[in-house]
């Protein structure tokens, strides 16, 4: 199941390695895509919404929902 959120606050290519490492701690086995130009986090896989907010949010970044 692939699921597509609005990450706020990512500005370089360090921003979407940083998202890409908390949303893969949070949702291990799951590919994480990062669109730094649009502001989309695409998980594949098992990920609870939760999860993926708390993992975005405690990397410093703002979880603006589902896209």
């Amino acid at each position: 199941m692939s699921q597509t959120y609005r990450v706020t606050g990512m500005t370089c290519d360090g921003c979407v390695r940083a998202v890409t490492r908390a949303v893969t701690r949070a949702a291990p086995g799951a590919k994480v895509a990062v669109d730094l130009e649009s502001g989309r986090v695409t998980v594949d896989g098992e990920a609870a919404l939760d999860a993926v907010q708390r993992a975005v949010e405690d990397a410093g970044f703002g979880f603006a929902g589902a896209a």
